[in-house]
């Protein structure tokens, strides 16, 4: 990018979506997975450009390529894919190695045909008291997902209920099963969704129908997300991860510099007025045209061939 459109674009397209930290459900149980507090200094969060080299192997999920897209499958099958501490950070990891790789233009997060991601048991966070929440930012360091620049998309099998549910909503989309279930149920446990549930519903399904679920805690079927606006397609269960990582690659098929801008740019809708939002948009707009890959995708497009992109 040219040292102007570089100024410009990192002055004025910086507007991302922040995203709190789930709460998961398991039958009678919400799974709030502990936060550790990831101290590069004293007290300092640890950011995802900081995250530990990946390791040879991970414990909690399992990570791959597929082609030009990341798979990031969430794995305690016995426990219902309940987010702990432990699968957060492989997590956080994964998605590091990922958006530093070169070749992968999106990333799938998916979990098993029973659960994407259930809870486990509420004893986990039963004793805690507002102080020790308060002093660690509780939850505060689950925003891996909603910072990652490359494409996110969750393919949702089974249960997405409490901090489920709010880690794919994370996701920039939502692909379902046809037997998936999304709820936030935390009130039933005397708590409310503490990581994006009571703010990221509501600007997918409206005010009354977030409001209902979250203070009865009743969950919506996949056919009824779909038909909201929470979920994008819905698919049989043996096909939704396939779906996903085939729309993966077609968005990896495009520049990678400019699907973040794109990414940016959508995102920012949710945060900005009207009038902040475009201009962002005008400005990231702008910014396409200090790029190669403006002038090669326009190039192509005269002369009826291929684009090759260079995500430069």
């Amino acid at each position: 990018m040219a040292s102007a459109g570089r100024r410009a674009f990192h002055k004025l397209a910086a507007v991302s979506r922040r995203a709190a930290s789930p709460a998961l459900w398991k039958g009678n149980a919400l799974s709030l997975g502990a936060t550790r507090a990831r101290a590069s200094g004293a007290g300092s969060f640890r950011l995802l450009s900081t995250s530990p080299p990946a390791p040879a192997s991970y414990e909690y999920i399992i990570s791959e390529k597929k082609g030009k897209v990341g798979v990031i499958k969430l794995n305690r099958y016995k426990a219902l894919n309940a987010l702990c501490d432990g699968l957060m950070d492989e997590l956080q990891c994964a998605l590091g190695e990922f958006e530093k790789d070169p070749h992968v233009g999106a990333i799938v997060i998916t979990g098993s045909d029973r659960a994407f991601a259930a809870g486990a048991d509420i004893k986990e966070m039963q004793n805690k008291t507002f102080q020790s929440c308060y002093q660690s930012g509780f939850l505060g360091s689950w925003d891996c997902i909603s910072h990652t620049k490359k494409p996110t998309i969750a393919a949702v099998n089974g249960f997405a209920l409490g901090g489920g549910c709010e880690v794919a909503m994370m996701c920039d989309i939502i692909y379902a099963g046809e037997k998936a279930s999304f709820g936030q149920p935390e009130i039933t446990l005397g708590v409310i969704p503490g990581a994006g549930g009571t703010q990221r519903l509501i600007r997918a399904v409206g005010k009354s129908k977030a409001m209902e679920m979250v203070l009865t805690g009743e969950r919506m079927s996949a056919q009824e997300a779909e038909k909201a606006g929470l979920v994008s397609k819905v698919y049989p269960v043996d096909q939704v991860v396939d779906k996903a990582i085939e729309l993966g690659e077609k968005i990896a098929a495009h520049s990678k510099l400019v699907v973040a801008m794109a990414k940016e740019a959508v995102n920012g809708a949710n945060e900005l007025s009207l009038q902040r939002g475009l201009q962002l948009e005008k400005c990231l707009f702008h910014s396409c045209f200090a790029t190669q890959d403006q002038k090669e995708g326009m190039t192509a497009f005269v002369e009826k061939r291929k684009a090759n992109f260079t995500d430069n």
